[in-house]
Order: C-alpha cells, then sequence, then structure tokens
C-alpha cells in the first residue's frame, strides 16, 4: 500500500469523527494561544521592573493565561481521548467483521495469535495517529506560526537565525521517518508472530505439560519474544534520533541567538527585555517543534499498523445473504466428477469424486486416512470451493445457493467436536438461538445429556471452561451432535461423530441416527464402522476417489477394501 492511498484510507477513519476532532483541535489551539501571550507578559514584568512600575497587571495576566490555557487544553484533550476510543472501537469492530467473514482458505494460513495482535496491538497504534499525531501536528503548526509571528515582531534578524537553523535539522530529521514505519511495521509483525507462538502452546497446553515440554516452549516464546524486543529496539532508536533533533534544534538556535541578540542589544538595535522575550518564544518552539516531530513519528507508526489491518480488510470476505432455511423436507447431494485441490501446487484430494445422496435415510463414508472424506463436508459447506465437476444439494448447484441459506440448510458436527467457552446453554443455542425449551429438552433427551445437566452444579447455566474443557470428550461430541440437531437441519452431516464415545453411548446414539435419518438426509464419516452398518447405503472412498457404493453385506462381499476395514473391527466372521 503506497504512501499516498495509506493517507487516504486515514482520511476515511477521520471523516465520521471530524466535527469532534475539530472541536477537540480549537480547543486546544485556544490553549496554545494563551500560552503564547505568555513571554509578551513576561517582556512586560520585565519593562516593569526597569521603570520601577508596579508589576501586578502583567503578574496577574500570566496567572489568568496558565490557568484558561490549561483549562481549555484539559478539555480538548479529552475530546481527543474520547474521539480515539471512538475510532478504535470502529476499527476493531470493522476488522472483527472482516475476520469472522474471511473465507475458510485464508484462514487456514493465518495465525491466530497475529490476528489477535492486529486486532488489539494495530488498532491502538492507529488510534495514536489519528488523535495525537494530526491533532496534534495541527495544533502544533497553529502554535507554531503564532509564535513565528510574534519572534518576527520581536526581531526579524533573529527570527531568521531561528529558521535557519530548525530547518537544516528538520530536513536531517524528513530522512529517518520512512526508516521508523519501516521498523514499526517489522516490529508489529515480530509482536504478532510471538502472539502466534504462544497460541500455538496455549492451544495445546495438556500435551504441553504431558510431553514434559515446559521448557522448550519458554525457550521458543522467549526466542520470539526476544525477536520483537529487537524489533523494538530498532524502532526506539530511529524514533530517539528524530526525537534529540527537536532537542538540538533549540539548542543550536539558542547559542546562534544569544550571539546574534547579544551583539545587537550591544549596538543598541535591541532591548535586553526583547531579547529575553525573544528566547522564551524561542523556547515555546521546543514544544510545537516536538509535537510535530512526534505526530510524523506517530503517522509513521499509524501508516505500519494500517498495512497490517488493511491486509486482512483488503481479503475477500464470504458474501452476506439470507441465513434462514427455505423449507423444511430433506434434501439430497450429487457429487459429479469433483476435483479439489488445496493449493495450484498441491496433489488433488478429489480427482474426479462421483456418488449420490438420495433426501432421507442413512448414508456413510468409510475409508482409509487422507482418502477424502472429510473435504466432502468442507466442499457442502463451501468452506472451500471445488476447481472442477458438479456438486448439487437439494437438485440445485451448490454454487447458485446463498451462502447463509445453503449453511441453514445443514447441520455439521466436526471432528473434534468443538465447544466454546461460556454455559452449556449457551453452547447448545449457538446455532439456534431460537430455540424453545421443549427444543432443547428434546435434544439433552436423545443424546443423553440429561444426566449430566442433573449433575452440573448450575445445570445448564454451568460454565464449561476454555474450549470446554470441564467436560469430557464424549460430553463434548454429544454437546456437538445436539447442537447440531437443535438447528433442524435438512441434511445432518456427522464427521466421527461417536470417536470418543463408550460402547453404550454409541449404541445410544446409533439409535438417535436411525431416528433423525427417518426424518431428514443423514451423511455421516465413520472410521468406526459399527456406527454404520446400518445405514442405507454406504460410499467407499481411496485416493481421492470413489471405488464403491452398497450397503454393508454387498460390501463385505463385494469389496476387498472394505471387507478388510470390517475385518479389523471385528464386523465379519
Amino acid at each position: 500500500m503506497s504512501g499516498e492511498s495509506s493517507l487516504k484510507v486515514l482520511a476515511a477513519y477521520v471523516k465520521p469523527h471530524r466535527g469532534i476532532l475539530v472541536a477537540g483541535g480549537l480547543l486546544g489551539l485556544v490553549g496554545s494561544a494563551a500560552g503564547l501571550a505568555m513571554p509578551l507578559l513576561a517582556k512586560y514584568v520585565v519593562d516593569a521592573f526597569g521603570e520601577n512600575s508596579s508589576m501586578a497587571g502583567p503578574l496577574l495576566g500570566l496567572t489568568i493565561a496558565v490557568l484558561v490555557g490549561a483549562v481549555v487544553s484539559a478539555g480538548g484533550t479529552y475530546l481527543m481521548e474520547r474521539t480515539g476510543e471512538g475510532i478504535v472501537l470502529g476499527a476493531r469492530r470493522r476488522l472483527v467483521d472482516r475476520m469472522l467473514r474471511l473465507k475458510v482458505a485464508d484462514v487456514d494460513r493465518l495465525k491466530p495469535g497475529d490476528l489477535l495482535s492486529r486486532v488489539t496491538g494495530d488498532t491502538t497504534l492507529l488510534r495514536s495517529v489519528l488523535t495525537n499525531g494530526i491533532v496534534d501536528s495541527i495544533g502544533a503548526v497553529f502554535m507554531l506560526i503564532g509564535a513565528i509571528v510574534m519572534m518576527a515582531l520581536m526581531d526579524g534578524v533573529l527570527l531568521l537565525v531561528t529558521l535557519l537553523v530548525v530547518v537544516v535539522i528538520g530536513g536531517m530529521t524528513a530522512l529517518v521517518m520512512p526508516r521508523i514505519q519501516k521498523a514499526q511495521h517489522q516490529a508489529q509483525e515480530a509482536v504478532g508472530e510471538m502472539g502466534a507462538v504462544l497460541d500455538r502452546a496455549l492451544q495445546a497446553f495438556r500435551t504441553v505439560k504431558a510431553s514434559g515440554a515446559e521448557e522448550r516452549e519458554v525457550e521458543v516464546v522467549g526466542a520470539a519474544a526476544e525477536q520483537a524486543r529487537d524489533r523494538g529496539l530498532q524502532v526506539a532508536g530511529w524514533t530517539s534520533l528524530a526525537g534529540v533533533s527537536t532537542w538540538m534544534a533549540v539548542q543550536i538556535a539558542f547559542l546562534c541567538v544569544l550571539a546574534v541578540g547579544g551583539a545587537r542589544v550591544a549596538s543598541g538595535a535591541l532591548e535586553v527585555s526583547g531579547l529575553i522575550a525573544f528566547l522564551l518564544y524561542l523556547f515555546y518552539l521546543v514544544a510545537p517543534i516536538g509535537q510535530l516531530v512526534e505526530g510524523a513519528v506517530q503517522l509513521q507508526n499509524g501508516l505500519a499498523a494500517l498495512r497490517r489491518i488493511r491486509e486482512i480488510e483488503d481479503l475477500p470476505g464470504e458474501p452476506v445473504s439470507l441465513a434462514a432455511p427455505v423449507g423444511s423436507d430433506p434434501v439430497g447431494v450429487r457429487f459429479e466428477d469433483v476435483v479439489f485441490r488445496y493449493g495450484d501446487d498441491r496433489a488433488p484430494v478429489h480427482d474426479g469424486v462421483s456418488f449420490e445422496v438420495p433426501p432421507g435415510g442413512l448414508t456413510a463414508l468409510v475409508g482409509p486416512s487422507g482418502a477424502g472424506k472429510s473435504t466432502v463436508f468442507a466442499l457442502i459447506e463451501r468452506f472451500y470451493e471445488h476447481q472442477e465437476g458438479l456438486i448439487t444439494v437439494g437438485g440445485r448447484d451448490i454454487r447458485d445457493w446463498p451462502l447463509g441459506e445453503l449453511r441453514a440448510t445443514l447441520g455439521y458436527v466436526e471432528q473434534d467436536a468443538p465447544v466454546l467457552a461460556g454455559t452449556l446453554r449457551e453452547n447448545l443455542l449457538f446455532a439456534a438461538p431460537e430455540a424453545t425449551e421443549e427444543d432443547l429438552r428434546r435434544a439433552l433427551t436423545r443424546t443423553r445429556l440429561d444426566d449430566l445437566v442433573s449433575r452440573l452444579p448450575e445445570g445448564l447455566e454451568t460454565a464449561v471452561g476454555h474450549r470446554g474443557v470441564l467436560l469430557s470428550g464424549g460430553e463434548r461430541q454429544r454437546v456437538a451432535i445436539a447442537r447440531a440437531l437443535l438447528r433442524r437441519p435438512r441434511l445432518l452431516l456427522l464427521d466421527e461423530a461417536t470417536s470418543q464415545l463408550d460402547a453404550v453411548n454409541e449404541l445410544r446414539l446409533r439409535e438417535v441416527i436411525a431416528e433423525v435419518a427417518a426424518e431428514t438426509t443423514v451423511l455421516v464419516i465413520a472410521h468406526r464402522l459399527s456406527t454404520v452398518t446400518n445405514a442405507d447405503r454406504i460410499v467407499v472412498m481411496e485416493s481421492g476417489g470413489v471405488r464403491a457404493v452398497g450397503t454393508h453385506e454387498e460390501l463385505v462381499g463385494g469389496d476387498d477394501l472394505y471387507r478388510e476395514l470390517a475385518a479389523t473391527q471385528f464386523l465379519v466372521s
């Protein structure tokens, strides 16, 4: 993203808040203007002291200027901070909205920790540049202009000396700014990488402990933290170099003005009080010049953060469409010569897959690992788009379905049966928030979760912990199945739905699946063939293709691979 386009994007963030930003800027300007009067009032105090006049008036004026400047500036600062929080809120909402609407393929290559860093750290940097950076810089420009005007009224020669020094050092500082942006972008990437590494360890927390890998993971995260520190030090180095230029400019200008001004006082061209006032204005330049440098630094930081935010916002999202399903009758599925690969440089996962699932009843997908079974579900849900062939749901090309309508037609139980942090009720109603208490009770009974609810200290309102850690694997699986059933799907997709159940609960779930299959279409992926021996049809997959379709008895007698799978599970004699 070029510098010009970045500034246009920044302007888009500012536009909704421009009224408050202008008001805050004006308050800051008024507060600064009150401060501009102080050196002039100091001149009057010195003159009054030299003339033995009363200093009450000038001192009172100084006091009022200080108080007014402080109050008005405080009001401006509050408005700026308030606006900054509003900008951050809007940016975070847009970014989260984009993240949750990204295509699955894009999320697969991104790292959760880095995504979190973009929502938290990068948007915070954006707030700094949009409030303190831009608005304070505008106020600093007015302050600088005001101070220069007052200095010109004091002595034009000394003003030229001052400007010469400031311009030379300012030009040198401008060369540093692009380096700050580059260093800040690298620093934010390093922080995101550190978050990703830490997230990896936390997501597999029990595995880390069981493997005795705490020290190794600490070292890995520590190395990422050191990388972030090193990148941060680069930012600090360039920022310090830019910041010290303000001090250098004023100090060198002070020495030059003191030398030239002293000579002009000696020649009678300038009064001592005028030189004192000019020097006060010179030091008064420290604040606006410092704010301009700081604003430039924050702008570079903000542009670096904006690049990372825009990297996500510019990714194509899934279309937003109607979420309500149309109809309630079971729907069938047909795959016709489907070809799919996860990347152009990867081998096909599906290479001419063809099979048909009629509406209603139970159909099972079986086969060795890597045969492409779970990919069938991913393509039906349109998490990915197939490259060749035809997929229909309910006799309709899957690409012609509005995405929200398609997914509202489906119920999907993933292989690892994810459960979200929250209460048991929240998890059960996650896919069907409009479900009634009767619907909920029926789903609990069907999946034999009613016993679990009765044992929990707060029933359905019991918190299940991060990723459902307070539930057993089988309980999480049953929660996921109940959640899918509450959706009342026209097509139910079950990926290894019984893999973590004991024999008793598996038998009960087989009965549930048979009940559901009488009402809707059920498509099951199963490694445990005992779950699907009574299926209406079984599709045997191998090496990205379909090798056989039939009932359990037909396949045992007619397909070598299926017979081998069944024999290893003692399902044939």
